[in-house]
Protein backbone atom coordinates (compact mmCIF):
# COMPACT_ATOMS: atom_id res chain seq x y z
CA UNK A 1 0.00 0.00 0.00
CA UNK A 2 1.36 3.33 -0.87
CA UNK A 3 0.48 6.29 1.41
CA UNK A 4 1.39 9.93 0.25
CA UNK A 5 0.07 13.57 0.44
CA UNK A 6 -3.84 14.49 -0.12
CA UNK A 7 -2.98 14.59 -3.94
CA UNK A 8 -2.49 10.61 -3.88
CA UNK A 9 0.97 10.61 -5.49
CA UNK A 10 3.95 9.09 -3.41
CA UNK A 11 5.59 12.87 -4.32
CA UNK A 12 8.84 13.07 -6.14
CA UNK A 13 9.00 15.07 -9.59
CA UNK A 14 11.95 12.93 -11.39
CA UNK A 15 10.99 11.39 -14.73
CA UNK A 16 11.70 8.11 -13.08
CA UNK A 17 8.82 8.26 -11.05
CA UNK A 18 6.39 8.13 -14.41
CA UNK A 19 4.43 5.38 -14.98
CA UNK A 20 2.87 4.05 -17.80
CA UNK A 21 -0.70 5.20 -18.12
CA UNK A 22 -2.99 2.57 -17.58
CA UNK A 23 -5.53 1.40 -20.29
CA UNK A 24 -9.02 2.22 -20.10
CA UNK A 25 -9.46 -1.19 -20.13
CA UNK A 26 -7.89 -4.66 -19.22
CA UNK A 27 -9.29 -8.42 -19.73
CA UNK A 28 -10.59 -9.92 -16.15
CA UNK A 29 -8.55 -12.91 -15.27
CA UNK A 30 -11.13 -14.42 -13.32
CA UNK A 31 -13.89 -14.55 -16.15
CA UNK A 32 -12.19 -13.15 -19.88
CA UNK A 33 -14.82 -10.47 -19.61
CA UNK A 34 -13.92 -6.59 -20.19
CA UNK A 35 -12.77 -4.67 -16.82
CA UNK A 36 -13.13 -1.05 -17.03
CA UNK A 37 -11.00 1.50 -15.14
CA UNK A 38 -12.33 3.21 -12.27
CA UNK A 39 -9.80 5.52 -11.01
CA UNK A 40 -9.79 9.07 -12.69
CA UNK A 41 -6.46 10.68 -14.17
CA UNK A 42 -4.31 12.61 -11.32
CA UNK A 43 -5.06 16.32 -11.74
CA UNK A 44 -2.19 17.32 -13.00
CA UNK A 45 -2.19 14.16 -16.17
CA UNK A 46 0.96 12.18 -14.44
CA UNK A 47 0.82 8.80 -12.94
CA UNK A 48 3.68 7.79 -11.09
CA UNK A 49 5.35 4.63 -9.94
CA UNK A 50 3.19 2.91 -7.20
CA UNK A 51 0.00 4.88 -7.67
CA UNK A 52 -2.81 2.20 -7.53
CA UNK A 53 -5.83 2.58 -9.89
CA UNK A 54 -8.94 0.08 -9.89
CA UNK A 55 -10.56 -1.46 -12.38
CA UNK A 56 -14.33 -3.07 -12.04
CA UNK A 57 -15.19 -6.18 -14.53
CA UNK A 58 -18.43 -5.89 -16.23
CA UNK A 59 -19.59 -9.58 -16.66
CA UNK A 60 -18.20 -10.93 -12.98
CA UNK A 61 -17.98 -7.68 -11.05
CA UNK A 62 -15.21 -8.38 -9.65
CA UNK A 63 -12.92 -5.91 -8.96
CA UNK A 64 -8.86 -5.13 -9.57
CA UNK A 65 -5.92 -2.90 -8.13
CA UNK A 66 -3.09 -2.62 -10.18
CA UNK A 67 0.06 -0.75 -8.51
CA UNK A 68 1.77 0.96 -11.38
CA UNK A 69 5.16 0.32 -12.69
CA UNK A 70 7.55 2.43 -14.61
CA UNK A 71 6.83 3.01 -18.27
CA UNK A 72 8.45 2.22 -21.06
CA UNK A 73 10.97 4.73 -22.50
Amino acid sequence: MVISGGDGHSGGDSTDDLAETPPSEIVCVDCGGPAHLLTPPPEDGRWLVGDVVAYRCRDCRDRWDIVLAKGHP
